[in-house]
């Protein structure tokens, strides 16, 4: 006859509860870095993981982007992994519990969540034919250890009257133990390569960019200004913002790239990279703009770029009457829809394949990527291109459209306060004021500021690189001690000032006046 008190039995089915969950947990680890792992070597740029979060950021609507690029910014990406690793946490837990308590339920789980993976990969543009492996083994190797898992727990059944069963206890230990050591070094093997996915690393230091047929103009004396803690006028490489839908950058190898001109033109082009690089090229700076860019905000950058002009490329395809939008497709397949005026005008759209003197960096784009001027990046500045798709906007939409934003997406006058900063306290005296204005392929004429909605009262603008590009600007104001309120407006050289009135991002870009509060001591 038992003596387990009902205390003691209840103490008992919570730790053989939390056993299973860490079951659950550890086989569910070593299926993900299983097929992580086999998925760097069969389809470098879709992973069961990655194909997920693909398909998690295609369902989000407008709204829940726009919180997420609020709330985490160029970090977005790294959020949504954290929150499919908990939610992978919560689900492989639930299954080690299920397959415990009832055998085969959380085998179950296990398979659904596969066929989740599975079904996540069939859907991306640029999975490799043998991609579809990796999630069917991952599924594999969880079952089967989910269920030796919790065999050995059930022979060991931990509790009061388990303390005669050292070898059964130790069995499950080391099983459970040397599984999650497994898992370890399989997720740690696959960070390694992945890292060193980096065959695309090669191909990038191995691309000799050619000297531009017509180099960007001279960058005009006094257009940086010295302010300390002003924005450079060139935005560094490292420092240049991304905002796209890739996970992880597609991996392309320069001599496989084709891109493709189809549509409703008089003939098909392709075009290899070898050839796109003997084409002549131009150098222009550009400063381009995500379209979620906040009053204020820090999604926009100005660069160097070095490629052909899209007129170019389509002049030889001939664009037929009636035709007034342009597809791009990204190798994973995300698309813009840019006017076609915009790609065949004088604004030097171009195939961009340099960035700042060097080859585009892996994540804005590398081998080949659309820069387009006056327009947010989300109807042009298409990364990874690999198709240009001559068509209309009453016939076809971009990744962005049908989740609600406008289909055009110009860029709007904007200014913005970077010195001093929002919040910061400062000394008496002549306290500077500086940051930057745009408004692409317009121009700014003047930047003006004003304190505690006094007087407007006109900067210093610095000579913008060209119209395509951000202007620098700076003031000195005698504050006197206490709180300031103070704003920036610029107005574009067509005379016409940006508005005051506040607007969200959605569905066309923000508006409004940037402001900071500050402190003077």
């Amino acid at each position: 006859m038992s003596s387990t008190t009902p205390k003691a039995e209840k103490r008992s089915t919570r730790t053989a509860a939390r056993w299973a969950a860490a079951c659950g947990v550890v086989a569910i680890g070593l299926g993900v870095a299983a097929g992580e792992l086999l998925a760097g070597f069969l389809s470098p740029t879709v992973s069961p993981v990655t194909a997920l979060g693909g398909v998690v950021i295609d369902a989000v609507p407008g709204w829940a982007k726009e919180l997420a690029v609020s709330l985490f910014g160029t970090a977005d990406k790294i959020a949504l992994l954290v929150s499919i690793a908990l939610v992978t946490l919560v689900l492989a837990a639930l299954a080690g519990f299920l397959e415990y308590r009832r055998k085969g339920a959380g085998l179950v789980l296990a398979l659904l969540a596969g066929a989740a993976g599975l079904a996540a990969v069939l859907t991306r543009a640029q999975a490799a034919p043998t991609a579809a492996i990796a999630p069917v083994v991952a599924t594999m190797v969880t079952m089967l250890f989910l269920r030796l898992l919790t065999q050995r727990l059930e022979t060991w059944r931990p509790g009061p009257e388990a303390s005669d069963m050292p070898l059964a206890r130790r069995s499950f230990v080391q099983l459970l133990g040397g599984t999650a050591i497994a898992a370890v070094v399989a997720g740690i093997v696959t960070t390694v390569a992945r890292r060193a996915g980096t065959v695309v690393s090669d191909f990038r230091r191995g691309v000799a960019l050619p000297a531009p047929a017509t180099p960007a103009q001279k960058v005009p004396d006094g257009a940086a200004l010295t302010l300390a803690g002003l924005q450079p006028l060139v935005t560094p490489n490292p420092d240049f913002y991304r905002i796209d839908t890739a996970l992880i950058p597609p991996a392309v190898n320069p001599p496989e790239w084709i891109l493709k001109v189809t549509g409703l033109v008089e003939r098909e082009v392709q075009l290899d990279f070898a050839t796109l690089l003997s084409k002549p090229m131009i150098e222009r700076h550009v400063t381009i703009a995500c379209v979620s860019n906040e009053v204020g905000g820090g999604l926009i950058g100005n660069a160097l770029w070095l490629g052909w002009p899209v007129r170019e490329l389509l002049a030889m395809a001939g664009p037929k009457p009636g035709a007034d939008m342009v597809l791009s497709r990204s190798t994973d397949g995300w698309t813009a829809g840019t006017p076609l005026e915009a790609l065949t005008d004088n604004r030097d759209a171009i195939l961009a394949v340099g960035m700042n003197g060097e080859p585009l960096p892996l994540e804005h784009g590398f081998p080949v990527r659309m820069i387009v001027p006056g327009l947010y990046g989300y109807v042009s500045a298409t990364k990874w291109l690999t198709e240009l798709k001559v068509t209309r906007f009453a016939d076809d939409q971009g990744y962005w459209t049908p989740r609600g934003w406008s289909d055009h997406g110009p860029i709007k006058t904007q200014s913005r306060i970077d010195v001093p900063r929002d919040g910061r306290s400062v000394k008496a005296g002549m306290i500077q004021f500086g940051g930057v204005a745009w408004a692409q392929h317009r121009g700014v004429a003047k930047v003006e500021v004003r304190v505690d909605r006094g007087n407007w009262q006109e900067a210093k603008l610095a000579p913008g690189i060209s119209t395509d590009t951000w202007y620098q600007w700076q003031l000195g104001l005698e504050l006197g001690v206490g709180g300031h309120e103070v704003q920036v407006r610029a107005t574009d050289a067509t005379g016409t000032p940006q508005p005051e009135a506040r607007t969200p991002v959605a569905p066309d870009g923000a508006t409004g006046f940037h402001t900071i509060r500050i402190t003077v001591n």
